[in-house]
């Protein structure tokens, strides 16, 4: 309810005052009340010009009696700033402080906004002399909107025609993040877009345009189409000359209602001197909706435009138009209260029909207002400015004219009507210089290919390193029947052989490019090199992997397990080969159905050549690549190098480990250090320095010639050097001559069966002496019958004859295990020997010839 009487009683109370101060003047005139709102600073300081124009037109109204002759049009003036946020406390005063207003004029486009979009509560018609943005264009977001400045869309139309005529096909755009600016350039982009035209380089900024400036700068832009108010375009300006962005290459479109020495007033924002803004602002080109009727017509005030521009001079007691913020759009504020003035003359007669005044009107009275609307709608009459007509979204329609910054001061060089289309040049003015610049300068691309003294160096060493493998696959193939050679599981040997051949072959295609192979075959080298690296790397690292995998297997078991692993089939290694083959094998089909190898181009920061101005170097780089490359590279290092690093694990596990059947397995060991090392270095470093051929593809290749040479080195050349200086070449029967290895295999085989006997030796023993442990019970208890009857002799002779008998009724009960010495001692007492049977054998140590009866020595050795 407070808040009700807040919002009501203001309301209330300015009726009673209004209708009160009317009923009081009744034999005078009766005071109409316009709000308006002049920025007298700020971005656009419209109102240093616009409002002493404004007062003009007010003076002239009210001394006519042909117009409102019983009204008297009073103006209630505030200085916005241009700043929406003042404009609000300001709109705030203007409709709760007496009297009521019959319409508001706002200036600048910002406040426009702001001041259009809350006058429909109130039922005001709103006004504006100064407001160009395309946005206020809305009928349902500014239903009682007019204006007499046209919509800053209205040089576009101009804009795109001068595009067309120099034939630009790309241009440029920096703009203040406002909405009048961000809708205008929105409608160029769509302008210019159905005509062919291509926004290269869209940048904004708030109130440092130093960036926006360098980054236009980078990307080479040379027409320029600048949207922003007048303070900002010095700072703007000011980037320019430093960044050297004007001259003969460059054409900046700027807003023809700047003052004319704007880029000469100082400004303490900046800190470029009066001569160097006056360099580079030289040569730009302003559009201008036409605000000063160029014929001699008087028009509604009985003014031409030329007795306008005395009398404002006049009023503005002699200062310098060109230093006068809004001087340009001072005819706009003329006529804007000749407009309003003109449509309030127009509504008195249909307002007293239906029983209405103007003075009657408030917030409240909606009829009021419709009526003020349709006079405006239908406005038509000859101002200072020219034509004055409102289109049906309230904008004034009207010509554009084309300058240029000549010598230090605008020259006329062409008008625009976008009514009709027509483009037509001013005088004999033209264009200064040699003529308009090209939009861009020539860029020429050149791609970047492999250094050849690089690839042919590399790719001697990869020929090289394949010989190598084909002379360790036909050695391994040769001596395949030499007992030393099957112990080291030949078949995966060769199948190492192989994939480093493979991958030593990769080498080339991974050196061929653009230079060697045409865009149409690109792709299928892009598949050859990710076949030949994954094949290779799974047949020689698999099998190596396959390896070192089975001894850790069997060598780490328990010892139970051990033995039934031990005679493990070929099958089963090959069939692990086969299983990481036919992942890689599956993954690489997956890759290349799925998301298949492409070229790519990368492109470099162009390279502008000496002495050449408008010529640029456009480095390209051609790469193998996918629309998911990224992904699929991550599956494949993740699970290379998961077996790389568990292939690293499995030979630390093993290293300590002998044994026969696969005799080279440190020698495999040494081989995944290797290739691990390299690739886990090699990988994330060619993806940093892919964007460097040369030493991308050096890098890359070396690793995978190093980590092959060292592969064949350590598997193949020790066993080539054991079979040449030991002269172990031909058969098994020689083989088996040799007592080198054979003697180190019979006795780790010998070794293995006394631990065997060894275990089965303690577990007999572990038997007997439970055995020995029951029949020491059963003495025990009989030792306590015989006590009980000692104490009749009787009783002891009659049952002693029968308890010697049960004793010895069964002599193996109390026998030692076999191998044991017979005590010669008394049955009937306890050995001493049994009161200790560790004494007997040693459970938890190994029986050796040394402590093993006679007996047991057949079974050690039979």
């Amino acid at each position: 309810m407070a808040g009700l009487l807040r919002w009501t009683l203001p309301r209330f109370s300015l009726t009673l005052t209004v209708l009160l101060s009317c009923s009081c003047s009744v034999l005078g005139k009766k005071k109409l009340y316009i709000g308006a709102l002049f920025p007298m600073s700020g971005g656009w300081p419209g109102g240093q010009a616009c409002l002493p124009a404004a007062q003009m037109a007010l003076d002239l109204v009210n001394s006519r009696t042909d117009i409102l002759p019983d009204y008297e049009l009073e103006l209630i003036h505030y200085d916005s700033m241009c700043d929406p946020g003042e404009a609000t406390k300001l709109l705030y005063d203007l409709l709760y402080t007496e009297p009521i207003k019959i319409v508001l004029m706002p200036g600048c486009s910002s406040v426009s906004t702001l001041v259009a979009e809350a006058a429909r509560m109130w039922n005001l018609i709103v006004l504006s002399y100064g407001s160009s943005s395309p946005a206020l264009s809305n009928r349902q977001r500014f239903p009682t909107f007019f204006r007499t400045h046209p919509s800053a869309t209205l040089h576009n139309p101009t804009r795109v025609q001068l595009f067309q005529k120099w034939k630009w096909t790309k241009i440029a755009t920096i703009q203040q993040t406002t909405e009048v600016f961000t809708s205008t350039l929105d409608d160029l982009e769509e302008r210019v877009k159905e005509a062919g035209i291509e926004i290269s380089v869209r940048q904004s900024f708030l109130s440092d345009p130093a960036v926006a400036v360098k980054n236009l700068k980078r990307q080479d832009a040379r027409i320029i189409v600048g949207l922003f108010y007048e303070t900002e375009a010095r700072k703007v300006f000011c980037e320019v000359y430093k960044e050297k962005l004007y001259g003969k290459k460059y054409v900046w479109f700027l807003i023809g209602w700047y003052a004319d020495n704007w880029f000469k007033i100082k400004d303490p924002s900046i800190n470029c001197t009066v001569e160097q803004m006056t360099e580079a602002v030289e040569g730009h080109v302003t559009t201008e909706i036409v605000m000063l009727n160029p014929e001699t017509v008087r028009g509604a005030s009985n003014l031409t435009s030329q007795e306008f521009i005395a009398q404002l001079m006049s009023k503005l007691g002699g200062k310098n138009p060109e230093e006068t913020g809004g001087f340009q759009e001072a005819p706009l504020a003329y006529d804007a209260v000749w407009a309003l003035a003109l449509a309030l003359n127009k509504t008195v007669g249909p307002l007293k029909a239906k029983g209405h005044r103007l003075e009657d009107f408030n917030y409240n009275n909606r009829d009021i207002t419709a009526e003020i609307y349709r006079a405006m709608n239908t406005s038509s009459f000859e101002g200072v400015s020219g034509h004055v007509v409102f289109d049906a979204q309230g904008s004034r329609m009207a010509w554009t004219l084309i300058e240029q910054l000549q010598g230090g001061s605008y020259k006329k060089i062409g008008y625009y009507d976008s009514t009709k289309g027509n483009l037509s040049w001013y005088g004999n003015d033209k264009w200064i210089g040699p003529g308009p610049p090209a939009d861009q300068t020539v860029v020429i691309e050149e791609f970047r290919y492999l250094s050849q003294n690089i690839f042919v160096s590399v790719s001697v060493f990869a020929g090289l390193g394949i010989l190598l493998g084909i002379v360790c696959l036909t050695f391994n193939i040769y001596n395949s029947n030499v007992r030393y050679i099957q112990n080291s599981q030949p078949y995966l040997n060769n199948m190492t052989a192989v994939g480093c051949m493979m991958a030593l072959a990769a080498v080339f295609p991974l050196g061929l490019d653009g230079l060697h192979v045409s865009a149409r075959h690109f792709p299928a080298v892009c598949q050859f090199r990710l076949w030949l690296l994954g094949l290779g790397f799974s047949l020689a690292y698999g099998s190596m992997f396959t390896k070192i995998w089975w001894v850790h297997t069997v060598f780490t078991k328990k010892e139970e397990k051990k033995d039934k692993r031990k005679h493990l089939e070929p099958w089963k290694l090959y069939a692990t080969v086969g299983v990481l083959l036919a992942i890689d094998i599956l993954l690489l089909m997956l890759w290349q159905i799925v998301d298949p190898l492409h070229i790519t181009v990368e492109k470099f920061t162009r390279e502008a050549p000496k002495g050449d101005l408008d010529v640029l170097i456009q480095p390209l780089l051609e790469h193998c690549s996918s629309e998911k490359m990224n992904t699929w590279l991550g599956v494949v290092y993740g699970y290379k190098g998961l077996l790389l690093l568990l292939g690293i694990f499995l030979a630390y596990e093993t290293k300590s480990i002998s044994t026969e059947k696969i005799n080279d397995h440190r020698a495999v060991g040494m081989a995944i250090y290797n290739v691990a090392v390299l690739c886990m270095i090699t990988a994330p470093v060619t993806m940093i320095l892919s964007s460097q051929q040369d030493a991308s593809f050096a890098f890359a290749s070396l690793a995978i010639v190093f980590s092959v040479y060292i592969t064949l080195v350590v598997l193949f050349v020790p066993k080539m050097r054991r079979l040449i200086t030991r002269g172990e070449w031909q058969s098994d029967g020689q083989e088996t001559i040799k007592t080198g290895s054979s003697t180190n295999n019979n006795d780790e085989e010998k070794s293995r069966q006394l631990e065997r006997e060894n275990k089965e030796l303690q577990k007999i023993i572990q038997e007997k002496e439970e055995r020995v442990s029951e029949l020491r019970n059963q003495l025990t208890e009989r030792q306590a019958l015989r006590s009980r009857r000692r104490a009749s002799s009787v009783t002891y002779q009659n049952h002693s004859s029968p308890a010697l008998a049960i004793h010895q009724s069964d002599p193996r009960s109390l026998a030692p295990p076999p191998g044991y010495p017979i005590p010669i001692s008394d049955l009937h007492p306890i050995p001493s020997s049994f009161g200790n049977s560790s004494s007997l054998y040693q459970p938890d140590s190994k029986i050796t010839r040394n402590n093993c009866h006679a007996s047991q020595l057949q079974l050690l050795y039979k």
